[in-house]
């Protein structure tokens, strides 16, 4: 790991992950920025699951993430998720 990188808590981001992953399945309808966010959290859950783990991967996909919440304005996601929530997360795993 580089010295600019910080240790991620991997278990805290998978246990959110499983989290979006199960709120994202209640949303309705497949709009383009929920299914953009769908994919990246499938993404990261399959980075979280790679037998090499690589801290600077989680951490790039979990800012995608943020930035994917922080720019969803589609109703539909506010009908199973609460974004703020996540977001906070989000970046309280990542030391933000």
């Amino acid at each position: 790991m580089s010295n600019n990188a910080k240790e991620i808590d991997l278990e805290q981001a998978a246990e959110l992950i499983h989290a979006l992953e199960r709120d994202l399945a209640k949303v309705q309808g497949g709009a383009e920025d929920v299914q953009r966010l769908r994919d990246e959290v499938e993404t990261l859950r399959n980075v979280l699951n790679s037998p090499v783990q690589r801290h600077h991967w989680v951490s790039d996909s979990l800012h995608d993430i943020r930035d994917l919440l922080d720019e969803t304005v589609d109703e539909a996601i506010y009908e199973g998720t609460t974004i703020s929530r996540y977001a906070a997360d989000i970046g309280r795993i990542l030391g933000l």
